[in-house]
């Protein structure tokens, strides 16, 4: 399921603080990227507050229906992130839904503006990056990747382009498989309710980045590198996987 677009984008100037939406993959599976993605602000001069209250973003209830219960989950967002400084989420569909989806989830509620403003300062973490941050390009590096971009990333939160645009300046090659915008069969809750559909797409889509010749694939949604690379694993094709947080920081390390 993807998101409408929120209201146009206003971007801040580089703040001094920000928070850190880990989201639950990165922190249940690859936390690795969580500290690469702090370390990487931190060295811009931006402190990173990550509240240990905040948890799930309430999606999986949400696109299930069950609008009470992601209220409830929600809640807990709002209170986590209640300073005015910018949320930068780790996850395309995690941002989605805190940047498109709780002005709809808590409309005519009591915290209706809270969420609203919530909404207006929530980031995806390479939109972050590329609209915020305003990186000057490096050199390049030779390593090539095969990028690719979850729905919610392209669709819900139009930052498809900044994906592209942060790794080609820090320096590496970015290749992109064939049939790119096609969802990976991931969509949180869908590969369960429809596991052989899934299996079924993430195939198609394993094909098509082993098709690129690239030993990298990276993505800014843990969702879909989780549900390709094991697919890819599956085949026995050695592609390894990374979140675009770890590959920006050891960029920024090997340029020290």
């Amino acid at each position: 399921m993807t998101s409408s677009p929120a209201l146009p984008r206003v971007y801040p100037p580089k703040p001094s603080q920000v928070y850190l939406m880990g989201t639950c993959l990165v922190d249940s599976f690859d936390p690795q990227a969580g500290m690469d993605a702090i370390q990487f602000l931190q060295h811009h001069g931006i402190e990173v507050l990550f509240p240990q209250q905040q948890s799930c973003c309430g999606q999986p209830a949400f696109n299930s229906g069950f609008d009470d219960e992601a209220r409830q989950v929600a809640r807990q967002q709002l209170k986590a992130f209640v300073a005015d400084i910018p949320v930068v989420v780790m996850m395309g569909s995690c941002a989605a839904m805190l940047h498109c989806d709780y002005a709809r989830l808590f409309e005519g509620q009591p915290e209706e503006a809270q969420a609203n403003a919530l909404a207006a300062r929530t980031f995806e973490f390479t939109e972050f990056v590329d609209r915020v941050l305003c990186l000057p390009p490096s050199p390049a590096s030779g390593e090539r990747v095969v990028l690719h971009t979850s729905c919610s990333a392209r669709r819900s939160m139009g930052v498809a382009e900044c994906h592209q645009r942060v790794l080609q300046n820090s320096g590496v090659e970015v290749i992109e498989p064939n049939r790119v915008s096609e969802c990976c069969g991931f969509g949180g809750t869908f590969a369960l309710k429809q596991g052989d559909i899934s299996a079924a797409m993430a195939c198609d889509k394993a094909e098509a980045v082993a098709a690129c010749g690239v030993d990298t694939l990276v993505s800014a949604d843990c969702g879909c590198l989780m549900n390709i690379g094991g697919t890819l694993a599956k085949q026995g094709r050695p592609i390894k996987t990374r979140h675009i947080a770890s590959l920006l920081r050891q960029r920024q390390e090997e340029s020290l």
